[in-house]
């Protein structure tokens, strides 16, 4: 038993493999603006272990360096991470599944790691849960590590132009691993469709509207999907 949780661990760890690159990057930028708003390391892990939000985290430091009100946090977290609420659907059963995870992996679902359990395909041998469940705490503890460095990191004088950037390229780097897995690309097109009008159209706030007229779409032709992969030999 002992070797196979190993193994299983290993597989989850080579699965993270892109993930880990960006999220130390990216949690080094955060903890970076942390530090130069005036917060210690602490911080840095109090808000990456319990909120783990990615791009609202960095909009959290403009937040308690201002001290701003619950709304206008409230509002603003919709805005940003309300696409959560759409992408999540589909692991509703699985997560069901997985008993007393369940709730840790509804916490940890970020962008990133969403798309790793998406492409995993474990071998035999490998539970499924099991690596699904370490593949995400993986992930938060990349960020977690991250966070934390760049506090300390962000007390050297250097120039850190252009490191959250790397949010962008990793988000990039994981679209195309998706594409290049995927026996479909129309939920991909759908998406980047819907992405863009709302851009031209909202370009403030498309996100959220973007994102449920990709549901609904997929929804619609969800019948037409199933039946090409039932036929595709």
């Amino acid at each position: 038993m002992r070797s196979n949780r190993r193994q299983v661990l290993a597989y989850a760890f080579r699965q993270t493999l892109p993930v880990m690159f960006g999220y130390l990057f990216l949690g080094l930028a955060y903890g970076i603006l942390l530090r130069q708003a005036g917060f210690a390391p602490g911080w840095a892990l109090l808000t990456s272990g319990i909120v783990y939000a990615g791009s609202l985290q960095f909009v959290l430091v403009d937040f308690l360096a201002t001290a701003a009100s619950l709304p206008t946090v409230a509002l603003m977290t919709l805005f940003i991470n309300g696409r959560h609420l759409f992408y999540g659907l589909s692991f509703v059963e699985r997560f069901q599944a997985m008993g007393k995870k369940r709730p840790y992996m509804i916490f940890s679902l970020s962008d990133e790691t969403y798309s790793v359990l998406c492409g995993m395909a474990p071998p035999p041998g490998i539970d499924r849960d099991q690596a699904m469940f370490l593949a995400a705490l993986l992930d938060h503890s990349y960020w977690i590590v991250g966070s934390v460095l760049g506090t300390l990191v962000g007390q050297l004088p250097l120039d850190f132009t252009g490191i959250d950037f790397s949010m962008t390229a990793l988000f990039f780097v994981i679209f195309l691993d998706q594409w290049r897995a995927a026996k479909s690309h129309l939920p991909a097109l759908l998406g980047l469709g819907s992405a863009l009008i709302f851009l031209l159209v909202w370009p403030e706030n498309f996100l959220l509207p973007a994102l449920a007229t990709t549901a609904v779409l997929l929804l619609l032709c969800r019948p037409a999907m199933q039946a090409k992969e039932d036929t595709a030999p």
